[in-house]
């Protein structure tokens, strides 16, 4: 496999025109066309819209229990973590209250308010277990829904090179006020020259530290699905869905063996890719708390959520940038300068992202629909 064929197949070339992209089976992304159309239980219908929130590796790792009247359980699928990059199930956590937000949003739409109990059994420590991350009761109310729950079915997660548009310090700042308080989360945003600098090289740095460590690259790139039939019967993980994507993996050029391997042009295209992510980036947004509790993780995922919406009803195209900030031990140098560089005084970084301008758009991550997570269905 050469360089040159991948330019061939991203240019159009012969090896695209040769191969057939058609979609196999149901629609990855099926689960963004009117969520909730039809359910005629509230919680069911909020719920098909708090699926779509932004999770880790979108493993989607939630199992729901509604067999108590007007209540609704999150629990974890175990099965559906990251062990490796994700050791002590933070960054899953940081979904969850995505996840929450969400269904929160989804609730107050339909006329209801939503009393969120955290980790009602306790929080696990070290680890997520087998006890509920969170239970909510419902009740009709006078409510006012979120204005940024519009943006729902608009908002992405835009790994792609961005425009050399700059983002200017007023849309930093509507960005920022489109996140509401929550206790213990401070949000920034830089659009410093310098300082972008300085995050753009960091950044990569954990990107290329986690493709150099085998068993955190291997953890992706085995949730990596490439081409339409694979991503069709796989709507989890990281999606390479896109037509010149299915060409070169219909033809060989493209697979999970050759881009866990380093040295060969699918590792080496891989890390181009995101070098090119990071050297687009035209400001940075990062979350910190200055506790690491499980109900701080919720807390900073509702914030991120509500961040990547005001993205993108002003525009902007966001990408959370976490590898520097797991906790396995290669990365630690880049997790301490990340520190240094953005909670000097103390504290957890809990999100960092890169934000730019969008070159094009892009389409949503598959989901596995509703059903797929409702315990005992």
């Amino acid at each position: 496999m050469h360089r040159r064929d991948f330019i061939r197949v991203l240019g159009g070339g012969t090896i695209f025109a040769a191969t057939g992209c058609a979609p196999a089976g149901a629609d990855p992304r099926a689960a963004w066309v009117n969520p909730g159309a039809g359910e005629t239980d509230v919680r069911r219908k909020a719920l098909s819209w708090a699926i779509l929130a932004p999770n880790p590796h979108n493993m989607q790792p939630w199992i729901v229990d509604l067999s108590v009247p007007d209540e609704i359980t999150l629990f974890i699928d175990r099965a559906r973590l990251l062990p490796v990059t994700d050791p002590f199930n933070r960054q899953i956590t940081l979904g969850c209250g995505a996840l929450l937000e969400l269904l929160t949003m989804a609730l107050a739409a339909e006329g209801y308010v939503a009393e969120a109990i955290l980790f009602p059994d306790g929080e696990p420590e070290p680890r997520l277990d087998d006890r509920p991350v969170f239970r909510v009761r419902i009740g009709r109310a006078s409510t006012t829904p979120d204005p940024l729950f519009a943006q729902v079915l608009k908002r992405r997660t835009d790994r792609s090179a961005y425009t050399g548009r700059d983002v200017d310090p007023s849309s930093a700042s509507n960005l920022l006020g489109g996140i509401r308080a929550l206790p213990g989360v401070v949000c920034n945003v830089t659009v410093t020259e310098d300082r972008i600098a300085r995050l753009k090289a960091l950044v990569y740095q954990g990107a290329d530290v986690e493709a150099h460590t085998p068993a955190a690259h291997h953890e992706s790139v085995e949730r990596t699905f490439i081409g339409t039939r694979d991503v069709a019967e796989h709507p989890w993980g990281i999606s390479l869905d896109a037509p010149a994507m299915t060409a070169m993996n219909t033809v060989g050029l493209l697979t999970k063996a050759k881009m866990a391997q380093p040295g060969t042009t699918a590792f080496n295209e891989s890390l181009k890719f995101l070098k090119a992510g990071a050297d687009t980036s035209r400001a940075f947004f990062w979350i910190t708390t200055q506790t690491n509790t499980r109900a701080d993780q919720i807390a900073a995922g509702r914030a991120y959520v509500l961040a990547n919406l005001a993205a993108a009803k002003f525009g902007l195209a966001m990408h959370p940038w976490s590898q520097g900030l797991q906790e396995y031990a290669t990365q630690k140098p880049v997790y301490d300068a990340l520190h240094r560089e953005l909670a000097p005084t103390g504290g957890r970084i809990q999100m960092l992202a890169r934000i730019g301008y969008p070159k094009a758009e892009i389409p949503p991550a598959p989901r596995r629909g509703l059903a797929a997570q409702l315990k005992g269905v």
